[in-house]
């Protein structure tokens, strides 16, 4: 039986759920942000074909089922100051700023969560039509493996499909096939990314097939993540 993996770009920078940066010893509720930097700019300075990707900074608290219903991500430093609102997901873009290195700053959040680690992640980038065709995702998919592949992530995997997050209490079948008769296609509780403490986001599964097609969305993905065999 095959295992299905989604690609999460944590495991290019460690090979645990959450990573902690030097300097910040267990318990600390900020990351250093010089190390998000480090992890972050491999995307940036990546050569290879990356136009139908995104990456963002994800945020991890280390205590599962907290409120982080408007939490915000602040850079803190002697010069650089920064607010930036994470998504359901607990993303955001990370601003990638120099002075904000030289100084080494410091991430935190808006209010008191506990520890928390922090990682990157990429993801197939969203259009704002919410149509999506089928050649498209293969594409960006396949973008998403060799990125992982110049990384030493994977060997012999394949793109096999994608997998759409949306927000909670979102329609039950928020993504439709359009392929002669249109298809809706139910979505079912996930994780948007491996390694998160919340499954109970809508996920809808769709796996490539031979025949090129178009998706619709009912509402802007939190996510649309590759899914590979």
């Amino acid at each position: 039986m095959k295992r299905r993996f989604f690609f999460s770009s944590l495991a290019i920078l460690a090979c645990a759920p959450g990573w902690q940066p030097a300097g910040a010893a267990p318990g600390d509720d900020w990351v250093a942000y010089r190390d998000a930097y480090r992890s972050m700019v491999v995307f940036e300075k990546y050569g290879g074909p990356k136009s139908l990707l995104q990456q963002h900074l994800q945020v991890l608290p280390r205590t599962p089922g907290l409120d982080t219903h408007r939490v915000v991500l602040l850079v803190a430093g002697k010069t650089s100051q920064g607010r930036f609102p994470l998504d359901a997901t607990l993303r955001t873009v990370f601003p990638l700023a120099r002075s904000a290195y030289d100084e080494n700053a410091m991430l935190q959040l808006s209010r008191p969560l506990g520890p928390f680690t922090v990682r990157p992640q990429v993801s197939l980038a969203l259009r704002p039509d919410n149509l999506y065709d089928s050649a498209e995702l293969y594409s960006g998919c396949e973008q998403a493996l060799a990125y992982a592949r110049q990384l030493a992530l994977f060997g012999a995997r394949r793109c096999t499909g994608v997998r759409f997050v949306f927000a909670k209490g979102s329609v039950a079948a928020p993504v439709t096939l359009r392929a002669g008769a249109d298809t809706a296609l139910a979505a079912a509780p996930g994780a948007p990314f491996a390694g998160d403490g919340d499954a109970s986001f809508p996920v809808v599964t769709y796996r490539f097939g031979g025949t090129r097609t178009q998706l619709a969305t009912a509402s802007v993905p939190l996510a649309i993540t590759p899914l590979f065999d």
